[in-house]
């Protein structure tokens, strides 16, 4: 960065983010999502279509036969490709690249389980290594690389949270075990999110960023294992907690509520009992409802159980203070004493025997007592008795309950007298006496913990005991009144969302302990990062996050995507590279573009990110694939963000400002509608435009790596003082050059892979065209660390020697470069920049380069490397390798004598550093 390019304090700031230029990008993405999702639907509807003939045909599979015959009688394979051309094209490869091409391209047609058997021997060497022991052993797999466990000490400088993984179809268990200690947690300070156990991509992708986890009332199923592994994996204190005792089937079968169930109902819930047992079980902690619930989850197998109990929380309050102002008097008059009883399941029936003598023998000697029950309930026969009295009323939602249950003289709570009750907690108490009604209940552990028989309640053990306390309440109406008032005052005391916090949430859990925040946190975003370390920009930035992470007072986190990885869908996934914590998504493949402007599920989980590292300033390198919408979270989280614009993509929908040949467009001020017609099918290009003009207006400052790059984004509008030249920085060599003996041939290398761009096509035509066999080639594969094979050079028809390797790593850099005397890079854009002509020139590597664009800024023509233009034509590659050849001997002691003019990583991370800070000294977050 020389001197004019410093950005003064007024170039960097940032122009206003306001809400008039976040709507502007938000419309523009929801017409894209539209656009996206129309291609969806139309592709889908196809495919449902096909599915639907396969189906419908009963004779699909036996008649295949046929269907081959019917399609080669049309001259067309069964996948609809007309014979003659395929013959055509066979021909034509095999005559331009020999029968190996041909092969070659078969193979990469085919499913990788049709060629198993054809590799069977080739894979045992490769995918398998022999141990120092002797022994043979699986080489470890890129998604082994992902799936190391990380400590416990990486969510130190996470943001305190919890993640609760819930059952949250039953209603009255997720308000009173879920929402509740949501509430509960986050008046102690901590962020709380919850998920349900259903969800379990959601729940997965949540795993990364949380730092403890809770999981309610969740049965071990294989893919709950899988979170569990996770959490495992990931180093996570883990809770289970339940309120009722369903991991134990042994007090389960000794529930008489079970035989109110029809048997396959009675099986599947005795089915559960073993998944719930084994997730507690894999469980570090527990937590109960109840102390006898507790104690059964410690008889288990789980040594530190705490016990939270069911409070009244502000939705309760609110509901309870709204009646109770609303309904000074009931909906009946002193001739009816009505009793209520909330059932909610079927379940209960037993449960309601306990109490059924009793009720009835009382409703027979005072006519004024009503039953109304709310819920399922099978009556038992003495019931028939009063049954003009009994109503039974559907169940409704939480308000319209506790309505009903306020129009209550008198509520009961009978329950069978085994371990499976005294497991339960006392929520009918706490419901009825919340709105002063009086309650008559079994002594239950729970209840006998509260109740002061008489007092705040009535106990009731027999059938007697049943009759008398209903008989005594209905008589005297002052009485009920005392015992109701006196509940609410002691449950409003004991089981106030504050009492319980402060008594029982907070010794479990604590408050969250945030780290104090020392110096600068950064958040570094990148297409690639490591163990895929694909790309000159991903280079970069990995290098950028080691210097920047060396820094004492600087902590750094990574954005970026994954691979495909066995059972993980579209969930994210955190392991650590470079001694930082790195989260990857799953981006949209390379044919979307559309996606890959604009990715929610990227978004959603980079908003996630921010939340959990709370960052002070967000670098923004290649982002194709992750999407604009990180830019929009930044926006939203009030954090400042800087772009490193590596590319053309942020202009370009194909990235490198060339036509669907591959050729260079040369274009310079970009004009959509030459974009349109390069890409007649592409109907976002105007949302794209949009989006990109919002998101590089709002950054707080764009970086480019070279004066070339910096010219044509000025030209296409963007402000010259909020661009500013950092160049790319490169490693010199650790080790000695090995240069090339005398006699042997002049050594070639290309790094740009099979892509027409990056001069592909053009270097095959010129070396087959040589006339002698002095020379090598090394060309670089590098799409083979994905897992991919693009460079087929054995269909090339050569003199020289051509071998193919994979993308190197920091690491085999020096290898690679001391394997060539020339590096070629003929490509075919103005590159931003050009990182491998960097670190040739730093090797003494002679440099074959076009021009115009940033790769060509550190070449002196003919001291340092030979300059051609862009172009199709491979004449002016041909002479300039016929040239080199023909002086082969001057290259063997070539030293570049210019060396001190290139940029190196440690000069980029300083300057970088420098730009970083003083954005967050002169930009203080708004969130």
């Amino acid at each position: 960065m020389t001197p004019s390019d410093k950005p003064s304090s007024s170039s960097m700031l940032p122009e206003q983010t306001n809400l008039e230029s976040l709507l502007e990008s938000y419309q523009a993405s929801m017409t894209i999502q539209d656009m996206r999702m129309a291609g969806f639907v139309n592709e889908t509807h196809h495919l449902r279509h096909l599915i639907e003939i396969q189906r419908n045909t009963l004779s699909w599979r036996i008649t295949a036969p046929l269907r081959v015959v019917r399609h080669l009688s049309k001259g067309e394979l069964p996948t609809g490709s007309k014979i003659t051309y395929v013959w055509g094209r066979i021909k034509d490869v095999y005559q331009e690249e020999g029968s190996k091409a041909v092969w070659s391209r078969i193979q990469a047609r085919l499913p990788k389980k049709s060629i198993v058997s054809l590799k069977r021997n080739k894979a045992s060497s490769t995918d398998s290594v022999v141990n120092k022991a002797g022994i043979l052993e699986k080489k470890e797999t890129i998604e082994d690389k992902y799936l190391k466990p990380v400590s416990a000490e990486c969510v130190s400088d996470f943001s305190p949270s919890y993640l609760i993984i819930a059952e949250l179809s039953l209603r009255q268990c997720a308000k009173y075990r879920v929402w509740q200690k949501q509430e509960q947690l986050e008046s102690l300070g901590w962020h709380v999110r919850v998920i349900d156990w259903r969800e379990i991509f959601v729940a997965m992708t949540a795993l990364q960023t949380c730092t403890n986890v809770i999981f309610y009332r969740v049965p071990a199923f294989e893919s709950v294992e899988k979170l569990l592994d996770e959490a495992k994996r990931l180093n996570l204190p883990t809770w289970w907690e339940v309120d009722d005792l369903i991991f134990s089937e042994e007090h389960y079968k000794n529930n008489a509520n079970l035989d109110s169930l029809s048997a396959s109902e009675r099986a599947a819930v005795l089915s559960g009992v073993k998944l719930f047992r084994n997730c507690l079980l894999a469980c570090d902690k527990a937590i109960a409802s109840t102390r006898v619930l507790a104690q059964e989850m410690k008889n288990a197998g789980i040594k530190d159980v705490s016990v939270i109990e069911n409070a009244i929380d502000e939705q309760t309050l609110s509901i309870a203070q709204q009646i109770l102002q609303e309904h000074s008097a009931p909906d009946h008059g002193p001739e009816e004493i009505r009793i209520v009883y909330g059932s909610g399941t079927k379940t209960h029936d037993a449960d309601f025997r306990v109490a059924a003598d009793g009720i009835v023998a009382a409703m027979l000697e005072d006519e004024r007592l009503t039953l109304h029950i709310i819920g399922d309930l099978t009556l038992p026969e003495v019931c028939n008795k009063v049954k003009s009295r009994i109503k039974k009323l559907e169940g409704r939602d939480y308000a319209l309950y506790m309505r009903l249950l306020a129009q209550a003289d008198i509520t009961i709570s009978p329950l069978e007298k085994t371990i499976f009750n005294d497991c339960k907690s006392n929520i009918k108490f706490l419901e009825a006496a919340v709105l002063s009604v009086p309650v008559i209940c079994s002594p239950a552990d729970a209840f006998i913990q509260v109740v002061r028989d008489g007092e705040n309640a009535v106990i009731a053990t027999t059938p007697q005991d049943w009759k008398n306390a209903v008989l005594s309440l209905a008589a005297d109406d002052v009485k009920r009144k005392a015992i109701g008032q006196t509940a609410r005052r002691d449950v409003l005391d004991r089981y106030s969302p504050e009492s319980i916090t402060q008594h029982q949430v907070l010794p479990a859990f604590g408050k969250p302990y945030q780290k104090e925040k020392a110096g600068l946190s950064v958040v570094s975003a990148n297409i690639y990062f490591a163990p895929r370390s694909f790309g000159g920009a991903t280079f970069v930035a990995e290098e950028m996050v080691n210097y920047l992470s060396k820094k004492s007072d600087i902590s750094v986190s990574v954005f970026t995507s994954r691979p495909d990885m066995e059972w993980r869908a579209n969930a994210a996934i955190r392991y650590r590279a470079y001694d930082c914590n790195v989260i990857g998504v799953k981006v949209p493949p390379d044919g979307d573009r559309v996606g890959g402007v604009d990715n929610p599920l990227a978004t959603e989980v980079f908003r996630q990110w921010l939340q959990t590292v709370q960052p002070d300033i967000v670098h923004l390198h290649a982002t194709q694939g992750l999407g604009l919408g990180l830019t929009r979270a930044c926006q939203e989280a009030g954090i400042p963000y800087v772009i490193t614009l590596h590319d053309a993509w942020w202009l370009c929908d194909r990235q490198f400002m060339v036509t669907g040949e591959g050729n260079f467009c040369f274009q310079n001020k970009i004009d959509l509608r030459i974009c349109q017609m390069c890409e007649p099918s592409a109907r976002h290009l105007h949302e794209r435009a949009t989006m990109m003009r919002v998101a590089m207006n709002n950054a707080a400052l764009l970086l480019v790596p070279s004066q070339s790059h910096k010219n044509l984004f000025i030209v296409n509008g963007v402000s010259e003082e909020k661009l500013v030249v950092n160049r790319n920085g490169f490693v010199w060599p650790e080790k000695p050059r090995v240069r090339r003996k005398p006699g042997q041939p002049l050594r070639f290398g290309y790094v740009g892979g099979a892509e027409t761009v990056k001069g592909y096509p053009l270097i095959r035509k010129v070396f087959e065209k040589l006339k002698t066999d002095r020379w090598e080639l090394i060309l670089v594969d590098n799409k083979l660390n994905l897992g991919i094979r693009s460079v087929f050079p054995e269909s090339w028809k050569v003199d020289g020697v051509i071998k193919t390797v994979p993308a190197y790593t920091q690491s085999t850099m020096d290898d690679f470069y001391n394997s060539i005397d020339v590096l070629l890079f003929p490509s075919q854009c103005k590159e931003s920049y050009g990182l491998t002509v960097r670190e040739a020139l730093a090797r003494d590597i002679w440099v074959v380069v076009t021009e115009p664009g940033g790769q060509v800024e550190d070449i002196i023509e003919g001291e340092n490397g030979t300059i051609i233009p862009i172009g199709s034509n491979p004449a002016q590659l041909q002479k300039a390798v016929e040239d080199l050849l023909s002086k082969e001997a001057e290259l063997l002691t070539y030293e570049n004598p210019y060396k001190d003019r290139l940029a190196t990583f440690d000069m980029q991370g300083q300057e970088l550093e420098s730009i970083l800070r003083t954005i967050v000294r002169e930009h203080p977050q708004t969130h």
